[in-house]
């Protein structure tokens, strides 16, 4: 592996002096293990431990088949997913690798005892298998998360509609928390060159799924003058969704539980920020009521934010916690876009607020192809710009896992793989110059956070 790392860290290897080199016969990556699906039963959600679960494994590396590249990560980063599969929440991930490998031969090498996890990466190409020609070995790319087959004609529109789509590194093996991956060809992306490896590695899944939430004409389709309102907007998805809608000439109404949060979506350019601990709402009685005076007390607070009118637009990825409040908030007409359930899968809502109020609720899932592109492009040309707060080593990804699990973090915690140090992988100096302030604001609040 040190003659990998010396050829990634030289600025003058070529994709020869890439294609020459020998691949290891193993490779350190973060999983968990069959073995220990069971080690959590009976124990509340927030008392399981990732660092319990989650080990630095040597794994062999995989061959890519047709249509695949391996991968040499630089770094990476810890998504929600990377807590559910820790903790083996809702269920755990050995059953996707399993129904997975029953697909073909080639599929049949991700059903292993280990799963190596993991949704983000960036890095450089070392391989790729037959028919691939959009990519070469040596390029230097970040990776979205949606794997897909093609072959039915129902994801032919959406890709997200293929009947065989799966996140990578979730529902499949060989994931991004690793020093090498396995990733289908039509995941990579261009590298936005004015970023370093941890930054880069830092935005694909959050920024894409918020993209998709918002942005797409598949999700609330966005437009300018929008209020917006914005759960957890310093969070790892917030943060994208806050950027996204200031980006777009809407109005991100940002709703946190801290005043530092509160001072990050502040730094960003939000400018209606409502700190829910600080103003006390409890939309929930006791376990099974609500309570429809916090909605209504929040309504009231989000149109003295916005000039007295309703929020057009509720970006939704708490779940149960907050769908009630969400659903009543929205305008006559409006959206309510969702993905995930932190607090809770089983939501509940009084429905007279919606059929009568002809609002409607969207399910959101990652991105399609396009819009995983779309996404990207706006970090290439520095229009949003990755919210990373804290970087670990790979032998910490355990640790990292648990702060997103505890919430003890601010928009996104990057994984370094192959990369010694944080810094590293600049090209375009004048671009980042450019954007330096927006790169470092959101981490700085971060660390005052």
């Amino acid at each position: 592996m040190e003659e990998i790392i010396s050829a990634l860290l030289s600025e003058d290897a070529t994709p020869r002096d890439f294609a020459g080199l020998r691949l290891p016969d193993s490779y350190r990556g973060a999983v968990v293990r069959k073995e220990d699906t069971g080690m959590f039963d009976g124990m509340d959600t927030r008392d399981k431990d990732p660092r319990k679960s989650l080990h630095l494994q040597d794994v062999p590396v995989p061959e890519p088949s047709a249509g695949e590249a391996l991968v040499a990560v630089m770094a990476s980063s810890v998504n929600y997913n990377t807590v559910w599969t820790s903790i083996f929440e809702p269920l755990p991930t050995f059953g996707f690798l399993e129904r997975y490998a029953k697909r073909s031969p080639s599929a049949a090498r991700h059903d292993q005892p280990y799963h190596v996890i993991g949704s983000d990466l960036s890095g450089v190409v070392l391989r790729t298998g037959p028919g691939v020609n959009r990519w070469k070995v040596g390029d230097r790319v970040v990776a979205h998360c949606l794997s897909v087959e093609l072959e039915s004609a129902d994801g032919h529109g959406d890709t997200m509609l293929d009947p065989e789509q799966r996140i990578w590194g979730f529902e499949t093996n060989f994931g991004g928390l690793a020093e090498l991956a396995l990733v289908k060809s039509n995941q990579l992306m261009p590298k936005p060159e004015h970023l370093t490896w941890e930054e880069a590695a830092s935005p694909g899944l959050v920024n894409s799924t918020a993209y998709r939430q918002l942005v797409s004409r598949n999700g609330a389709g966005m437009k300018q003058g929008d209020n917006v309102l914005i759960w957890g907007a310093s969070g790892g998805l917030g943060s994208y969704a806050t950027q996204l809608a200031l980006a777009g000439g809407a109005n991100p109404v940002c709703v946190v539980s801290s005043p530092e949060k509160a001072a990050i979506c502040r730094a960003m350019g939000a400018e209606a920020v409502i700190d829910r601990n600080a103003e006390g709402y409890q939309f929930w009685k006791d376990e099974h009521t609500q309570d429809p005076k916090e909605w209504k007390r929040f309504g009231k607070r989000i149109r003295e934010l916005t000039g007295g009118e309703d929020v057009d637009i509720v970006f939704e990825h708490p779940g149960r916690e907050t769908f009630g409040a969400s659903v009543y908030v929205t305008r006559k007409g409006g959206t309510v876009v969702t993905c995930a359930s932190t607090s809770g899968f089983k939501h509940e809502y009084d429905n007279r607020y919606l059929w009568m109020s002809l609002k409607r609720i969207i399910g959101s899932h990652f991105a399609n192809y396009r819009e995983a592109w779309e996404a990207n492009r706006l970090i290439v040309k520095g229009k949003i710009h990755p919210t990373l707060s804290k970087v670990y080593s790979l032998e910490e990804t355990g640790q990292a896992a648990y702060d997103v699990h505890r919430n003890l973090h601010q928009g996104k915690v990057g994984v370094l793989a192959l990369s010694p140090r944080e810094g590293l992988g600049v090209r375009n100096e004048e671009l980042r110059a450019k954007h330096l302030d927006a790169i470092n604001r959101f981490r700085e609040g971060a660390t005052t956070a």
